[in-house]
């Protein structure tokens, strides 16, 4: 009889090459959250760990495709180490990693873990985190879906799409310094000077089509970005990623992804918030800011009307 249960229960072992997932989770709802997310994504769930644990539970991983991060709160130093760990881990390529955190804790998370390969989910939906833990366990080439509209974007288009822009930002940067080299105004003349409240000027008339048609119809995080950003450096003010989410007009998950490819592409910088170790802020490189402003102005010279 022993014999025929031993023989039951090897028969019944399933293997399985799905992707293996490391739960780590700050509660059980949290844990719930990331079991059925990682479950509906294709993977196997290795272990749900309790934060506390966490670091330490990395340490002793043999092989992880995926760590899952679910927070409802802040940990303090606790929190800080793992996202240390994840960033290190990412940077070695040791595996993919999705942190899902409330809005609050956006800042935190942007600040720790700007490399690629953490994934952030802000107030994500469950469509949201099955798909980020789907495509940070996927084999390359991997494709990215921006779950919150119908239609997904691929990392790869996503690319690309900056790499036009600021392609076509430097263009327009290069064009305008060779056709401004005849006639440069004066010290005295403020004609052709973009000013902060210009720029603010064009975000709310931006806004204001939201009054009249759907937002989706002209959602362009990029540009709502850039041009947020320099309209605080003309300012002189210093932008947080959470205030650089609200400003791009995007679901924070969006944003957050849109932040991180922008800053690979070379056209925004992270610089350390000195008051603040768990806080960074986000501001345009210089060729960015000087591409940007020169498109401005050649528009000026088009029309006073700048939408």
């Amino acid at each position: 009889m022993p014999l025929n249960i031993a023989h039951d229960a090897l028969y019944m072992i399933e293997y399985r090459d799905s992707p293996a997932v490391l739960v780590l989770a700050d509660g059980e709802a949290a844990a719930e959250r990331g079991r059925r997310a990682a479950e509906q994504a294709g993977c196997r769930v290795s272990d749900t760990v309790g934060i506390e644990e966490a670091v330490d539970r990395l340490d002793r991983q043999a092989a992880v495709s995926t760590v899952v991060v679910e927070l409802d709160r802040d940990h303090g130093a606790v929190l800080d180490r793992l996202l240390d760990r994840l960033e290190a881990a990412a940077r070695a390529d040791r595996h993919g990693s999705v942190v899902a955190v409330p809005p609050e804790l956006i800042d935190l998370v942007a600040a720790r873990t700007p490399h690629a390969g953490v994934h952030h989910l802000c107030g994500a939906t469950e469509l949201e985190r099955v798909a980020a833990i789907a495509f940070a366990s996927a084999p390359r080439p991997k494709r990215l879906h921006d779950v919150r509209r119908s239609q997904g974007i691929g990392l790869q288009q996503l690319s690309e799409e900056v790499g036009r822009i600021a392609s076509i930002l430097a263009s327009l940067s290069e064009g305008a310094e060779a056709s401004e080299a005849p006639a440069r105004p004066s010290e005295t003349e403020k004609e052709g000077e973009i000013t902060a409240g210009q720029v603010r000027t064009i975000i709310r008339a931006r806004r204001l089509r939201d009054r009249y048609f759907h937002a989706d119809l002209f959602a362009d995080p990029a540009w709502d970005m850039q041009l947020d950003l320099l309209a605080a450096r003309l300012a002189d003010e210093r932008v947080a990623v959470s205030s650089l989410c609200v400003a791009a007009a995007v679901p924070p998950t969006t944003a957050l992804r849109w932040i991180k490819t922008l800053c690979e592409h070379g056209l925004f910088v992270r610089s350390a918030d000195p008051q603040d170790g768990r806080r960074v802020f986000i501001e345009l490189t210089d060729e960015a800011a000087a591409s940007l402003e020169a498109y401005l102005k050649a528009v000026q010279r088009l029309s006073p009307l700048l939408v």
